[in-house]
């Protein structure tokens, strides 16, 4: 599945279309500060359910935050159940 970015400096999000340009998966943040990005909010289809698109969306969200060299400070409940989870992003976790 591709996913396009956008971002004004103040929001961004990850998301897929579907041919009909209807949205059927997000991921969306909110810039705290230039060093880090608070996940606010995850949604996917229900005809997607089940399928991994998720877990999809954070990959490419945490690509993002390690390419930038920026933290995630998850506020969604998604994203942070996953952080607790998977070990592995540890690293791009804003802590306080």
């Amino acid at each position: 599945m591709q996913f396009q970015h956008e971002d004004n400096g103040q929001l961004g999000e990850f998301f897929a279309v579907d041919d009909t340009g209807e949205r059927i998966a997000e991921i969306t943040y909110v810039w705290s500060n230039p060093h880090t990005i608070i996940a606010n909010h995850t949604w996917v289809d229900d005809s997607l359910r089940g399928q991994g698109v998720a877990r999809q969306l954070l990959d490419v969200l945490v690509e993002f935050a390690r390419e930038k060299n920026i933290k995630i400070l998850p506020t969604c409940s998604y994203v942070e159940v996953m952080f607790r989870r998977d070990k592995n992003l540890a690293d791009i976790k804003y802590i306080s």
